[in-house]
This record gives structure tokens, sequence and C-alpha cells, in this order.
């Protein structure tokens, strides 16, 4: 009997009606053959409410107590649809984080899983119980109650499946797969039927929404074939697998962009060693990645400017972090713009052809997109831009790499 680990994110058990759906998809694949265990998330929203509950009680809650409180929406899910298939005559029993134990690290709001505990899930589903347990949560070797971050339950899926050592990990979302755009931009966008770890890693990371990157991360460290499906309609969705297990490689799987993006250039840097260096030395002590970096040449006057990008949401930190510091990095002032997007083509096909970035560049070119600043990897070329281009980059790229589908 094959183990099959299916996570259900916040849309699909938003309420009672669509829990009983998820509970007829579970006794499907029980029925099936499948011994099964559901990881699930908070209904759509919850946790967003038990957060402002938190921040009105006040806002510098105690971590620990912090994460009691936000973790209890996946309890309450865990609860109801254990309920569903009990009533619907499929055994199921719920397992919260601390009963198995999930071990976690103790870093309240954004532990890391260690450990987990598998003999009772193990004993319970050879029984042919469905074993259902809550995402986002667990406990530190001290007991207290943990949560892994937003997003975290699709990591609290990936990690029990690799406990159970599953034959694969169906995450169920609110859209069909992964696509090689976000369709709400091109319609005719399409859904891959299988993309490497490596590219939904790099999508990911670049505004793809579709998966955590931290569970796309441990997917591929431990090798768990991850299927993103609908909750909401049938079909094949996108597999989510190694390159070796990929018979014919596309150049390019997609396109990505993300709106957390803001510019800022320190203008007036002297032009000697270990000047940048003092620049995202303050960043890094105020924990603000930095993102893309573009250093310009000095000519006539031994100064130049450096331009780079942080999270839009950190640009008012990054500004006093580096004002704090302006008289002894030396630079004349700082300029700073929000309204850029980071646009980005990602696919392993790139490590063997030739051409990927030219083809990127003149396409924007064409239409008249100016690149304010590039950074690229093994298998991603990003750019930022204007956001008021946005809209028609995507579009072009698509159209420029044969991503579009047939009419």
């Amino acid at each position: 009997m094959s183990t099959l680990v299916m996570k259900f994110g916040g849309t699909s058990m938003a309420g009672i009606e669509r829990i009983r759906a998820v509970a007829q998809r579970v006794a499907r694949a029980r029925a099936e053959g499948h011994a099964v265990a559901v990881v699930v998330s908070a209904m759509a929203g919850e946790t967003d409410r038990l957060v402002g509950l938190c921040r009105e009680a006040s806002p510098l809650a105690e971590p620990a107590e912090y994460d009691v409180v936000v973790s209890s929406g996946e309890q309450v899910t865990t609860g109801l649809l254990a309920i569903a298939l009990n009533a619907m005559g499929v055994p199921a029993r719920s397992f919260l984080g601390w009963q198995l134990p999930i071990r976690t690290s103790d870093t309240h709001g954004t532990a890391r899983i260690r450990a987990i505990g598998t003999d009772a899930l193990r004993h319970a589903m050879a029984s042919g119980t469905v074993a259902v347990v809550p995402g986002f949560q667990g406990v530190t070797a001290k007991g207290r109650v943990t949560t892994l971050g937003r997003g975290g339950s699709d990591t609290s899926a990936v990690a029990l499946a690799a406990a159970l050592r599953a034959q694969r990990c169906d995450i169920y979302t609110d859209v069909e797969g992964v696509f090689t755009t976000d369709p709400r931009i091109v319609p005719r966008a399409r859904r891959l039927a299988r993309i490497t770890y490596e590219e939904m890693l790099e999508l990911a990371s670049v505004g793809a929404k579709v998966l955590q990157t931290r569970s796309v991360e441990l997917a591929m460290k431990e090798r768990v074939p991850v299927r993103v499906l609908s909750s909401f309609t049938d079909g094949p969705g996108t597999l989510v697998t190694g390159e070796d297990e990929i018979v014919e490689q596309e150049l390019i799987a997609g396109v990505a962009y993300d709106r957390n993006e803001a510019k800022v250039t320190v203008v007036g840097v002297p032009d000697r060693p270990g000047v940048v260096a003092a620049i995202f030395a303050p960043l890094a002590e105020a924990h603000i990645n930095v993102d893309m970096i573009v250093q310009n040449v000095a000519h006539d006057r031994p100064i130049t400017d450096v331009t780079f990008t942080v999270p839009r949401t950190e640009l008012a930190r990054a500004r006093t972090a580096l004002e704090a510091h302006q008289a002894a990095i030396g630079f004349e002032r700082l300029l700073t713009d929000e309204k850029v997007v980071k646009v980005s083509v990602v696919g392993v096909g790139m490590r063997s052809h030739s051409g990927v970035a030219v083809t990127m560049f003149r396409a924007l070119a064409e239409r008249g997109i100016n690149i304010q600043a590039i950074t690229t990897s093994e298998i991603r070329i990003s750019v930022l831009i204007a956001e008021e281009y946005l809209e028609l980059a995507v579009r072009v790229l698509h159209s420029a790499y044969g991503l579009d589908a047939p009419q």
C-alpha cells in the first residue's frame, strides 16, 4: 500500500461545505488503495484574524503566546475534517503537532522543522485510518508551540511526506497547477504537466505564489515528488520532480514577476576599496535582504553610484539604516523609487542554450521598456523595470519564448 500525503490550503477549507468536499477527495484517495495523511491550513482569512487579535491585545505580543493564538486556526480545521470524514464512514483521527510530535527550532514565528515522530501515524494509517495533521505548527524541545511562518503548511506537508517516505505529496490549492505565467495577465498561459524542483524554486523565489519557497527547497533536498492540483476542479495538475524525470526540457518554463521591489541609489559614493561593504553592512545588521546590485563605473571623479533593490516593505527601514551611517560611508544623497517591478524568465534549458538573454533584452527594447538592473542565476534572468510596464513585459516575454498556448 502506497502512502500519500494530501495538503489543503485555506481556500479549500473555507467553510463546512468545502471541508466536506475535501473529505470526499480524501475518501476517493483512500478507496484507490492509498494510506492517507492529510495536512490542512486554517480557513481562509482566519490566520489574519488571529494575528489582528494578537496585535489588538498588544503591539508587542510575547512570541511564544503569539504562536499559541495564531496556530489555533489549523487545530479547528484538523478537527472539523476528521469529523466530516468519520460522518462519511471513513475512519479518521486528528493528530496535533505536539502529539506526534513535530519537533522544531525555538524561533517562534519562523520555526524550522527538525524531526517528525511518525510511529502513531503509521500505526493509524496501517489500520485504514486517515491521519489529519495541522500544518504551520510544531513544538519545541521544551514543549512550547511554534509556527513556521506564512505558507508554512506547504512545508509541513512536504516534511511529513519525507518522514513517511510517501509516494507523493499532493498540494491542493485554488489553481489548476503551475502555469507558464499568471493567467490573469496572459489568458493563453499554459499549465505545465511537469516542472523541475530547480525551476519551481526559482519561480517561487521571484514572485510565483503557487508554492512556498521553503517547501520546494525541502522537496528538492528529500526528493519528494510534489503535485499541485486544484481543490475545485478535477485535473492532472503539475508534477514538481527531479530534472532526470523529465524526458524533454523546454527552454523556458515560465515568466514570473514581483511587485514587492523598491530601488535605492546611493549617490556620490567614494570610489575606494571597502565602500560597498560599508553600504551593505548596516542593511545586513538590520536583516534587510538586498537583491539586484549595480555599481556605476567612475570616470572623471573618484566617486560612483551604487544602485540596489530591497523589498518595498523594507524601504523605510533601509533608508533609515543608511542615513544613520552617511558620514561613515561618505555618500552625497539617497534616491529611492517604489514604482518598479522585477520580471524574471526561468528555465533549466538555459544551461544548454545560448541567446536566452538577448531574446529577453531585444523583446523588451522593441516595446520601449527600459531595463534598470539585471541579475542572473544558472537558470534565471531577472530585470528591473518601471511598474507601469509590468503587464506588457510579461505578455511580450511570454510570446517571445513561445510559451503561448495554441488557439
